[in-house]
């Protein structure tokens, strides 16, 4: 059964809806464990989240290359997401295999804008992206909207969950 326009974004609000709501509550949680009950303050740093957004291009440019050693360092060992043809859960592993076997392949995208919130050393990140794709053998390209929840651990951004959903 096709998805309506509606339901297809009605899906995508309610998945980053859930999304912002985990990454609040993880860092409300963490600020009362760590440093009192008050939230961190969101960053308006630019430098830190032109840092982010240069890691989503990164992460474009080694899927379109194939560099599979820095897709790697882009996401974290617990990276997960749920593939939004199949509803399945896609871990590293798996995002990893399906790119060096060509089973995915990104051959062009281009970003649109990209929102930033930075809240101390977790980061989200959403936004869209006109890709063209192969994914078994047949065309997946077209618009995308995604989210990403970054951790900056050992001074690096990596992802450690994302979403995304297509917008045919």
């Amino acid at each position: 059964m096709k998805k309506s326009v509606f339901s297809q974004w009605f899906a995508v609000l309610l998945l980053i809806s859930a999304l912002v709501w985990w990454a609040s509550v993880s860092i409300r949680g963490a600020a009362a464990m760590g440093k009192g009950l008050d939230a961190p303050v969101p960053s308006n740093d630019p430098v830190v989240i032109e840092s982010v957004k240069q890691v989503e291009r990164d992460m474009g440019d080694a899927m379109v290359a194939v560099d599979i050693d820095k897709l790697n360092q882009i996401f974290a060992d617990e990276w997960a997401t749920i593939g939004f043809s199949s509803g399945k859960i896609i871990i590293k592993e798996k995002l990893l295999n399906d790119f060096k076997s060509g089973k995915d392949k990104l051959v062009a995208y281009a970003l649109g804008p990209m929102d930033v919130q930075v809240f101390g050393d977790v980061a989200v990140a959403h936004g869209g992206v006109t890709e063209k794709r192969i994914r078994d053998g047949k065309d997946d390209g077209g618009e995308v909207v995604w989210t990403d929840i970054f951790e900056k651990r050992a001074g690096k951004w990596v992802v450690v969950r994302s979403a995304s959903e297509s917008v045919k």
